[in-house]
């Protein structure tokens, strides 16, 4: 079936394979070694016995050595890339300009402004027959025009096709700046992707487009595989193929039995050596996705047209097929592209819907609803026109209807269409998604700088809504350097490591070769790159610190890896979250065999009959000396906050060999040598950020596999608990008995008593954690949804990742599954870069709701006068060509400049703003209607008595194609001065008096002001006709500017004015937010479900006021367990302060703690203090 796609590019391939093959360079052709990787199993083993004899020969073929790896000789990686192909799949082709020009050019509006001012231009052109018309097409053609007038009537038609072509352009080259800055994200992504091969005899790390055929690669747990290839040797490893099969079971590989490994599959378990055979296009995933590419270009672009959102997420439909870009194409891709043909098409057209975010759910809304409001008004308009005109002309002045006039009536009704249409354009917040986007665009690539490497857009923005984030503790809150600080070893408990004299050599040697050979061969400790730095670690963490302790004991871990390389290893269990632990059977040289295994030490502990004494002879381990040893010795270190390792080892016979795939009877019975207390620091700026994130209202919960004392303890050293609370740190075995029923099924009501107060979960499964997941984000116990981040480096922490709302994976430590399941991935591992994307997610929000008080502000202003002026004077004040400009102002720049403002501090000092809280706050309201009343007050007085004023000319009833007047002129100088003052003012929304602060940090917002106010003068000065504007002098600039400021003093007397004051405001965020109620599980509607919102409205008020009614119902309750009246006025004040959606700033956290704590189960018996 492969052999098919593309036909011209493997072509080219084969040609040059075969060229190459006759001059034998090597013993194998692609075409041979992709016909081997489609083989399975048994097949697979047969095929390379009948070809090649076995694994040795195919390595010789392909001229490499199975335990020191091809050379890393330049010309014959160069030879290789030339036969057997790159490691990269030819990206995708970017949409060239114009056809982004051409998107464009799809908005209804434009097009419809388009083809007015086509008929506008073609009709001012036409001449009516005969010199007399004049008087007889009445007010049609009267007034006061000239030849040359009547001969410039073709400029309006003209200039709102070239503000139409501006704003085309701009659109265009915003969509291309975006596209070009994902691409540069996504090879980022894919550069960051290394492996592990073997050249030299040495173990290095490639970037993995640098992976050739002929490779020796070290796979390991958690790897997403690079390329096709054959297992050489491997150590009990299990493969999930559903990327490519579909089937979830995990597949057990081994040389004998089944060595085939596919890209794009992930090590679930185990570790190994593989020859890498298939690269790239040639490999089983390249094959599925060069299909996938050829087939697939037509229906991409319709599909993108379909899908593509609100905020302009273009990271779901473009980049998802773009992601292979720069060097390490391949290693991102195999996931996404190899889920089978269906799969990935479905997923490209449902991702939109299903990835709808908070704020992009509350857009949507909001912009379908002021979308119908400004069709209802331009209709209006329209209607109102064209009747005052008819009327006027036909029925009052009793004018006949004449055939030569007809144009010109014809031209009045366009005109009046036009208006109509302005009137659209300016009420249709086209704005919008263009400020998201550069708002979260502008966001992600700061945040860059801060560690976080944002893979899904709308994750930057969700984050700001974070209500809880759950941790791990190692390498996130902890520096993640392990270092052996205690043991007990020979009966003696050593708070510090002991000086290796004091210590029996039978025990010492077991504890070094226990050590040595049962951890990966890949952990190593490399001597310090600077001098007087600390050695590296290389490798598992925890087994680093264990090598480190044998280094501490002046013995070396290399000489006895020397003397039993891995390959020569009889059996090994690697660690999962199952087992918790690892083990390694080596056959001894005098016969039998010796197991020796580390893991948690409980855990191993129990599985122990015997210990090593003093002088290194075993002795009985009895039930009671465990209790013993668990109270003083393990508890102890553990409440240090250091990690307990147990090492141990057990002796079988050679003959009858045991059976060992039966671990339970293996795993048991074993010796203990040692149990080492391992330290793992807190970051030095973790217990600081956490601080931060209490202080804005996001719990912070620690999820880890360690032990409780130990957790518990470095939860106290961060921050995350302190003595005295009222807290929960339980083990995964309790929360799991306190959350299943009798049937052993998760319920949400148990699991609402425990989740409140649990700030510490330990000894943990990866189910542990997905299942608190989903109780926190599926619990209703507060009035909003909880939006939870959850951080994970591991392979099995992919489901929680995917169920979280914002899934961060570690850059250093995280495995690959890892990172492809997650958000966000911290490049430094860091707690702290947490909360950097929680300040830049709140300012996302913020950002859009700046924006949103400037555009509605000039939208109700600028509909108001078009529609009115038109009604009374048959004309707006603001011409079509004007009204662009003012969009452009209001949209593209507006977007800008308040969506690039910088994050401050002052960010996380308060609460998370939650899923139903309305996009316009009651402040945002106030100041909207606010300025919207000064701006109109203004408009009208210059409307209707500006030309006393001025002593100008009046410009209103004015004829069909009259040159401009001074009089609107200064109106539409007056109104573009009054947004640009204004868009100051719309820097903050919080009802904060200094607009000017921190206004020089954003150089974009300065330079846009100052340069919009600098074309503004230009087109005033030398607009004329175009523009219908008409050069004013020095005096009338100063009025108009004067007027402008105005906005900043008014800003000041809105200010004042104390919400509470205004009782209907309280109305108006309600509404919303009732609006908002039934949305939370509507996030995922699709636009038909949108025009429904009446529906929706009126089934929210019903759910808001039962859901209010029960809140009074259970505080009531409360209240009889309680005393005093204060309690209760409290409470009540609070619930109206909730309904009422109130600013923050309003909402004091006290009040709301005993709200939330009222209404929690668990807290009814609780003594009142801890309220």
């Amino acid at each position: 079936m492969g052999d098919l796609t593309n036909s011209d590019f493997y072509a080219k391939n084969q040609r040059n394979s075969s060229s190459a093959n006759h001059e034998g360079d090597f013993g194998v052709s692609v075409m041979e070694l992709r016909g081997l990787m489609e083989l399975r199993g048994g097949e697979a083993v047969v095929k390379i016995q009948e070809d090649y004899g076995d694994m040795d020969g195919l390595c010789q073929r392909l001229k490499t050595s199975p335990t020191e790896g091809l050379s890393g000789d330049v010309t014959d990686l160069e030879k290789r890339k030339e036969a057997f192909g790159q490691n990269l799949i030819p990206p995708k082709k970017p949409k060239t300009f114009l056809e982004l020009i051409w998107e464009a050019l799809q908005d209804v509006t434009l097009i419809i402004l388009e083809v007015a001012a086509l008929i506008s231009l073609g009709l001012s052109f036409y001449q009516p027959p005969g010199g007399d018309t004049g008087d007889s097409c009445g007010t049609a053609a009267g007034g006061g025009e000239d030849e040359g007038e009547a001969e410039s009537g073709w400029i309006e038609g003209a200039a709102i096709l070239l503000s139409v072509a501006c704003v085309v352009l701009v659109t265009a080259f915003n969509d291309w700046s975006k596209e070009k800055q994902f691409r540069g994200l996504q090879s980022r992504i894919e550069q960051e992707q290394k492996f592990q091969v073997v050249r030299g005899a040495q173990v290095i790390q490639l970037p993995v487009a640098d992976i050739v055929v002929g490779d020796i690669a070290q796979i390991k747990y958690g790897d997403l595989l690079p390329a096709d290839g054959v297992l050489i040797q491997g150590n009990d490893l299990k493969i999930d193929e559903s990327s490519l099969t579909g089937e979830s079971d995990h597949v057990k590989k081994t040389a004998d039995r089944d060595p085939m490994l596919l890209s794009g599959t992930h090590v679930m378990e185990g570790s190994g050596r593989m020859l890498v055979t298939a690269v790239g296009v040639n490999s089983q995933t390249g094959i599925i996705f060069t299909l996938l590419g050829a087939g697939e270009v037509g229906e991409e672009e319709k599909k993108e047209k379909r899908g593509k959102m609100q905020d302009g997420n273009i990271e779901n439909n473009q980049t998802k097929v773009k992601k292979q870009d720069g060097a390490a194409a391949m290693e991102m891709q195999p996931l996404k592209s190899a889920e089978g043909g269906e799969t990935e098409e479905k997923k490209k057209t449902n991702v939109s819907k299903k990835e709808k975010s908070v704020l992009q759910g509350k857009l949507t809304k909001l912009a379908v609803q002021i979308g119908k409001a400004g069709l209802v008004m331009s209709a209006i308009t329209v209607i109102i026109l064209v009747l005052y005109f008819a009327v006027d002309n036909f029925v009052l002045q009793k004018r006949p209807w004449l055939t030569e006039c007809t144009p010109i009536y014809v031209q009045y009704f366009v005109k009046f269409f036009i208006i109509g249409v302005t009137v659209l354009v300016v009420a249709v917040p086209e704005g919008l998604p263009l400020a998201v986007t550069i708002s979260l665009a502008y966001s992600v690539k700061k945040m860059m700088k801060d560690n976080n490497l944002v893979r899904h857009l709308d994750a930057c923005e969700t984050m700001g809504n974070a209500t809880a984030i759950c941790s791990d503790k190692t390498g996130t809150l902890t520096t993640n350097r392990m270092t052996a600080v205690a043991c007990y070893i020979g009966d003696v408990h050593y708070k510090e490591i002991p000086d290796p004299g004091v210590l029996s050599n039978k025990s010492l040697d077991i504890l070094v070769n226990a050590i040595s050979l049962n951890s990966a061969y890949t952990t190593k400790i490399l001597p310090a790159t600077k001098e007087g730095g600390l050695p590296m670690q290389v490798g598992n963490k925890t087994e680093c610190g264990l090598l480190g302790l044998v280094l501490k004991l002046k013995r070396d871990y290399q000489p006895i890896r020397n003397q039993i390389p891995e390959e020569k290893l009889y059996k090994v269990y690697t660690f999962n979250s199952v087992r918790k632990s690892m083990s390694t059977v080596i056959k001894l040289p005098e016969g039998g065999f010796r197991m020796y295994s580390k893991g948690a030490s409980e855990i191993v502990l129990k599985k122990c009959t015997k210990i090593l004494n003093a002088e290194g002879e075993p002795r009985v381990f009895r039930p009671r000396d465990k209790d013993e040893m668990v109270k003083k010795v393990i508890e102890p270190m553990a409440c240090d906050g250091l990690r307990t390792i147990c090492v141990a080892y057990r002796d079988f016979p050679a003959d009858p060999e045991p059976l060992w795939d039966n671990e339970n009877d293996i795993l048991n019975e074993l010796t203990a040598v040692c149990v080492v207390g391992i330290e793992d620091p807190v970051r030095p700026e973790v217990p600081a950020a956490i601080v931060r994130c209490q202080r804005a209202g996001i719990t912070v919960r620690m999820v880890t596999g360690d032990n409780l004392n130990t957790a518990r303890a470095i939860a106290m050293k961060c921050g995350i608990i302190h003595p005295g609370e009222d807290f929960l740190a339980i083990d995964g075995k309790e929360f799991n008995r306190r959350i299943r029923n009798e049937k052993g099924e998760v319920e949400q009501e148990r699991m609402d008593k425990v989740w409140p107060k649990l700030r510490v979960l330990a000894r943990s499964s990866p189910t542990d954690k997905h299942t608190l997941v989903k109780g926190i984000i599926d619990s209703t116990l507060t009035d909003q949804r909880q939006v939870v981040a959850v951080t994970g480096d591991g392979t099995n922490d992919g489901p929680a990742l995917k169920k979280a709302d914002v899934g961060f994976a570690m850059g250093i430590a995280g495995t690959d599954v890892a990172k492809e399941a997650s958000d966000i991935i911290l490049t430094d591992d860091n707690f702290s870069s947490i909360v950097k994307a929680v300040m830049w997610g709140r300012n996302v929000y913020d950002s859009i709701s700046k924006f949103l008080q400037f555009q509605l502000t000039v939208n109700v202003v600028a509909v108001i006068v078009a529609f009115t002026g038109a009604c009374i004077t048959q004309d707006s004040p603001l011409k079509a060509v004007q009204m662009l400009w003012v969009n452009l102002i209001m949209d593209t720049f507006a977007s800008l400049a308040l969506a690039t403002e910088p994050p401050t501090e002052a960010l996380l000092m308060r609460k998370p703003y939650g899923r139903n809280k309305p996009l316009i706050s009651s402040t945002m309201t106030k100041n909207i209607l606010g300025h919207g009343i000064y701006q109109l007050v203004i408009i009208f007085s210059l409307l209707f008595v500006g030309e006393q004023i001025f002593d100008i000319d009046s410009g209103r009833n004015a004829p069909l194609h009259s040159p401009p007047s001074e009089h609107y002129t200064i109106i539409f100088n007056t109104f573009v001065l009054m947004q640009l003052f204004n868009e100051i003012n719309a820097r903050k929304i919080h009802g904060e008096r200094n607009v000017f602060d921190g206004i020089f940090r954003n150089p974009i917002f300065c330079s846009i002001v100052f340069g919009t106010f600098a074309i503004q003068i230009v087109i005033v000065q030398l607009g004329g006709k175009p523009f219908s504007c008409t050069p004013l002098d020095l005096e009338k600039w100063g009025w108009c500017t004067f007027l402008g400021l105005g906005e900043l003093v008014w800003g000041q007397v809105i200010a004042t004015i104390p919400n509470s004051k205004l009782r209907f405001l309280r109305g108006a965020g309600q509404l919303t937010k009732k609006n908002e109620m039934p949305g939370d599980e509507d996030m995922n509607e699709d636009n038909e479900e949108i025009d429904h919102a009446e529906r929706e409205l009126r089934r929210g008020q019903v759910l808001w006021f039962r859901g209010l009614s029960r809140i009074q119902t259970q505080i009531d309750v409360v209240n009889t367990f309680k005393s005093g009246s204060s309690f209760q006025g409290q409470l009540r004040r609070q619930s109206s302060t909730t309904s009422q959606n109130q600013d923050v700033t309003n909402v004091s956290s006290p009040s709301h703690m005993s709200l939330s704590n009222a209404l929690s189960p668990t807290s009814t018996a609780a003594p009142a203090g801890q309220c």
